[in-house]
């Protein structure tokens, strides 16, 4: 039975992907260097097909370990998965959360108040790369995000509340809730303007907030960052 899997969008600059495909090239590359090995070793000229075909099912089950134990990168998905964990780890997020509150983690788009951390384009976050995650580890990032993340949330609502969230965000927020645009901007330019005190704590709040793709990115950029490790038994060969 397959693993269930959670699927991620996540918004990437050009170099983290094409460091983390390059990456997941290499662990390929290993991999397949390292078969080859075991099959000119282990593989013998005239050997009958039963024995032969157990060798080769050997060498697959030999893979299939060392893709569990992290000697082998495996695909794409494997290494982020495995640097998702890392990362969790790293940041003291690798816990049992509780369930957030029915349809808030499922929610569309961004953290509600959380601008985009950069740009799409323009040297932004100008790609975007799908990561299937097993489903277990794909549920602790979004509970570990959502938790991490309420209290600064809330009070980024109350901020917006007070100051409101700026003519860009009103508008694109109206048209989303179906709000005619005139309404919108009476409602926008009726509220006092923020003092730059104000926007310093709005700044500090978004900063504490931790999504899914953050997370997600950083991960990226754990795995593609690591030096090519070298075939395993390769030497000497």
């Amino acid at each position: 039975m397959a693993m269930a899997r959670m699927k991620f969008h996540v918004a990437v600059t050009e170099e983290s992907l094409a460091r983390l495909n390059g990456h997941a090239k290499d662990e390929r590359d290993r991999e397949e260097t390292w078969i080859a090995e075991r099959r000119r070793e282990r593989l013998v000229p005239g050997m009958p097909r039963r024995a032969a075909a157990a060798v080769r099912r050997d060498i697959r089950a030999d893979v299939a370990r060392m893709r569990r134990t992290g000697e082998f990168g495996g695909t794409r998905d494997d290494i982020v998965a495995r640097a998702v964990q890392e990362e969790l780890c790293a940041r003291g997020l690798d816990r049992k959360w509780p369930k957030p509150p029915e349809g808030e983690v499922e929610a569309p788009g961004r953290r509600w108040g959380t601008p985009p951390s950069q740009p799409m384009g323009g040297g932004g976050y100008s790609h975007r790369v799908s990561v299937n995650l097993p489903y277990a580890l794909g549920d602790t990032v979004r509970r570990a995000a959502y938790w991490t993340s309420k209290d600064s949330v809330a009070a980024l609502q109350d901020w917006a509340d007070r100051w409101g969230d700026g003519i860009e965000v009103t508008m694109r927020e109206a048209e989303r809730n179906g709000i005619p645009a005139e309404l919108a901007l009476l409602a926008a330019a009726s509220r006092p303007s923020a003092p730059q005190s104000a926007l310093e704590i709005r700044d500090r709040l978004r900063q504490q907030v931790l999504t899914t793709g953050d997370l997600i990115r950083a991960a990226i950029d754990r795995a593609a960052g690591r030096d090519q490790q070298e075939v395993p038994g390769a030497a000497g060969h």
